[in-house]
């Protein structure tokens, strides 16, 4: 094997979480606490006694394991015990005694755990107590405590009314202890954490929580939490943005914001070019949730600009959630975003400047309605993921994650000439079912026209990002071939596409982030692919070349040439090295079964990422099992496997590698372009 030519610039299929040396127990948000058993107490008053489903202290490793204490979502005027999907809580609480507390006045409300025993006390005396039939949950220093939600997937799990005094105690207290507690006055034991409000701050007097966020509207007065905004709440939780300088970040990709959240999703969306400006959008959720959609902008495609959050659920919408969707240009010539409202339909809503700052909903939303039983359409079609573009005076839109009789994907059409009045179609495609799994969907639709053919870009749930290719003809699509963009072991997933003034094909994807849930939750996630074009040759096969404008990026480039590798030999480059680089390399297999490259080595050899062409397998393999010493990385099937999962070990399809199809003619030589980030590889 010979290698031709190497270049090295270093810069300010896709992986996530490689790694050149491990995360020490510090880095990477170890606890210096944990607990099992303890005791939660506040002081609290209703704003009213109908409301339901409220948090007033929450303590949360991950939105899908917390303790809390809840008041009336079980049943109305009861306080309760809260639990992810109620597992250590009991469903029938109609024994327990209904509050009456009169409004301005404060009630003490505690709730001690030990072991599987939890009891809540009312003022001191007992309220209701029982036996879980599930573990307890450990909580620890990376867990974080909300004060108004009962845990952040919840939309609708806000306490309306005034907390004078929360603290969390390491240890389950007797009766006796929870009697003698005074609010704003010190206790014995001392608690692990403690708000007091006083000095009107949001400090944890204690220590063990940085200095709590005020959202939503929430505010301190009078040494008290007030909680009567729509979403107001405060979160004491570690900083994102410090955690993500510990664990290693990418540094030229675009991420989610630290307030941002995981991104569960973080799919690309909205991507529109308008006015000398690219936009791109991506969903995230706020903290009680709701599911938005974040934007930003460039002129250059290389440095960003955030902008506020370009749409969101808001009271009185129908829809709860902002889902995966599209950019258009109505008959004014005017953007508009059309999304999948969640628990609605298909949602649009209109510019009101030429930035796309403001976003003005449509009134007659959701334009597409989720038929109920009974209704027309309903077990004809599904409304889901929504594709919508104008092509003459017709809108087109794409409904997708439907199915065929066969089991098989499809997409489903419907056509309007106001956006108002829609015309139910028919399935939008039929593809050789040779091509997919019956278990793959056709989700976040993306259709184009490029050069003489069109491109149905999409994912499905169980593998990822690919794409259709063939001919739109009489409202239907008819597809030739199907490429997929990603294999199992991947992390490329959920793209979506513009045209910018160039006639560029431009897209993005979700890159998925295979550390477990709790990692996440300390730093956050949300990571986007670099962008690239896609590009069709003469006889129809796809092209995807990274965009020029990343080459602007480069600084202090290094080459060499004219190695000569020997068989079963590795060939240390000691003078390439660094955590930002584009690698462009090209290789002559010579009569080599297989050759590769390295990349992200630890100076020991712990630590390597392998990129390998097999020629009489035809693949080109990315090997991700020494890619990283830390024990809560794991890829799996799908893509986001890891985001639902507390530890490896969960995993229940883990991948060490990612595999897809290469062919080289004879006299080939291997060309590779990779782009290293920090921890993240492409």
């Amino acid at each position: 094997m010979k290698v031709h030519r190497l270049a090295v610039v270093i810069a300010e299929v896709t992986l996530l979480m490689l790694g050149n040396h491990s995360v020490s127990g510090a880095e990477n948000g170890a606890p210096d606490w944990a607990i099992t058993d303890k005791t939660l107490v506040a002081w609290v008053s209703p704003d009213n006694l109908t409301q339901g489903g409220g948090g007033v202290l929450s303590l949360e490793a991950t939105p899908h394991q917390f303790d809390a204490i809840v008041f009336g979502e079980r049943a109305p005027k009861r306080w309760m015990a809260g639990s992810e999907y109620w597992r250590r809580t009991p469903e029938d609480q109609t024994e327990y005694p209904e509050e009456t507390v009169e409004m301005g006045q404060f009630v003490q409300i505690a709730i001690v755990y030990e072991g599987r025993q939890i009891t809540i006390y009312r003022d001191g005396h007992p309220y209701a107590t029982y036996t879980s039939s599930e573990d307890p949950a450990t909580f620890n220093s990376a867990s974080m405590a909300l004060l108004r939600l009962r845990h952040r997937g919840a939309g609708n799990g806000f306490f309306e009314g005034t907390i004078e005094d929360a603290r969390i105690y390491a240890s389950p207290l007797d009766a006796a202890t929870i009697a003698s507690l005074k609010p704003n006055e010190p206790s014995d034991p001392q608690p692990l954490a403690w708000w007091s409000f006083e000095d009107d701050r949001a400090d944890d007097r204690m220590g063990a929580f940085p200095p709590g966020e005020l959202l939503g509207g929430a505010r301190i007065a009078d040494g008290k939490l007030h909680l009567d905004g729509v979403a107001a709440c405060m979160i004491a939780r570690q900083s994102p943005a410090a955690n993500r300088t510990a664990n290693g970040w990418p540094s030229y990709h675009v991420t989610a914001l630290p307030d941002e959240g995981v991104g569960i999703p973080y799919d690309a969306n909205g991507c529109i070019y308008w006015r000398g400006k690219y936009h791109l959008m991506y969903i995230f959720q706020r903290v009680d949730g709701g599911h938005c959609w974040g934007h930003m902008s460039s002129t250059d495609l290389v440095n960003w600009t955030y902008h506020p959050t370009a749409l969101e659920p808001n009271p009185g919408d129908p829809d709860t959630g902002i889902f995966s969707g599209n950019a258009f240009v109505n008959k004014d010539g005017v953007p508009m975003l059309c999304w999948f409202g969640i628990d609605a339909g298909v949602c649009v809503a209109t510019a009101e400047d030429d930035d796309l700052i403001t976003w003005t909903k449509h009134p007659a939303n959701p334009v597409v309605k989720m038929p109920e039983p009974g209704e027309p359409g309903h077990g004809v079609y599904r409304v889901w993921d929504p594709y919508l573009w104008l092509e003459g005076d017709t809108y087109y839109c794409l409904l997708g994650g439907n199915t065929l009789p066969n089991g098989h994907d499809t997409l489903y059409l419907c056509t309007s000439p106001d956006l108002v009045t829609w015309d139910m179609k028919h399935p939008f495609y039929e593809a050789d079912p040779s091509w997919t799994r019956t278990d793959e969907d056709c989700s976040c639709p993306d259709f184009f026209r490029l050069g003489e053919s069109h491109v149905l870009m999409c994912i499905s749930h169980a593998i990822g990002a690919r794409a259709y290719i063939g001919r739109f003809e009489g409202e239907k699509f008819l597809p030739e071939s199907h490429v997929r963009m990603n294999w199992p072991g991947g992390m490329f997933f959920a793209p979506e596409s513009l045209e910018d003034d160039k006639g560029r094909r431009i897209f993005w994807a979700w890159v998925t982030d295979p550390r477990v849930r709790p990692s996440q939750d300390v730093t956050g996630s949300g990571f986007m692919s670099v962008p690239r074009v896609l590009a069709l040759t003469d006889n129809g096969a796809p092209i995807v070349t990274p965009v020029e404008e990343l080459e602007s990026l480069r600084r202090n480039p290094r080459s060499v040439a004219d190695i000569t590798v020997d068989p079963g030999r590795d060939i240390p480059l000691e003078t390439m090295s660094g955590a930002h680089l584009e690698l462009a390399l090209e290789i002559d297999p010579g009569d080599a079964t297989q050759v590769g490259v390295k990349v992200r080595c630890s100076p020991g050899g712990e630590e390597e990422t392998s990129i390998w062409y097999d020629r009489g397998a035809g693949t080109l393999t990315i090997d991700m099992s020494r890619s990283t010493l830390r024990e809560d990385v794991t890829y799996g099937q799908p893509p986001f496997t890891a985001y639902f999962i507390q530890t490896v070990a969960e995993n229940k399809t883990p991948h060490d590698s990612v595999e897809g199809p290469l062919e080289l003619a004879e006299g080939e030589p291997l060309r590779l372009r990779i782009f290293i980030d920090g921890p993240l590889l492409e």
